[in-house]
């Protein structure tokens, strides 16, 4: 059996992993075609270029979506389950800005098997997205 995770029973307040990537139009448009979420804010760049932002802007989901990225292979890694999750959405992400997407472990309930984590997006120095999870990692069998 293939694994990449971290035990609950090693898991300490303070640890932390991040995954950086850079969003593309390609991207804006897979996220579109599965989300369903066609606005043109994010897909016309003649729209776009009139709205308060002056150009198109990525879903704030494609971001948020890193999160999960991380929890499911990273920490606590395979096998954990999203519980919960709240998003702030600060500043928008253009397409060619790199984001970097961090969690941070901010408690851990070792009887309830649950984790609380602060997440957060940054562009460059710029936190777009603030939130905290919460995830259930099960007994293994």
């Amino acid at each position: 059996m293939i694994s990449n995770s971290v035990s609950i029973e090693e898991i300490e307040v303070g640890m932390s992993a991040s995954y950086t990537q850079t969003i593309t139009d390609a991207d804006i448009k897979a996220f579109a075609g599965v989300s369903g979420d066609h606005n043109p804010v994010h897909v016309s760049d003649t729209y776009a270029s009139e709205s308060r932002f002056g150009k198109r802007i990525a879903h704030g989901l494609i971001s948020a979506g890193f999160f999960s990225a991380l929890f499911g292979t990273r920490l606590p890694g395979y096998g954990c389950v999203y519980a919960s999750q709240t998003l702030n959405f600060k500043y928008p992400v253009f397409i060619g800005d790199t984001v970097l997407a961090t969690v941070t472990v901010k408690s851990v309930d070792i009887e309830k098997r649950k984790i609380t984590f602060d997440t957060i997006c940054q562009v460059g120095r710029k936190k777009v997205i603030t939130g905290e999870a919460e995830i259930y990692i099960p007994e293994k069998k």
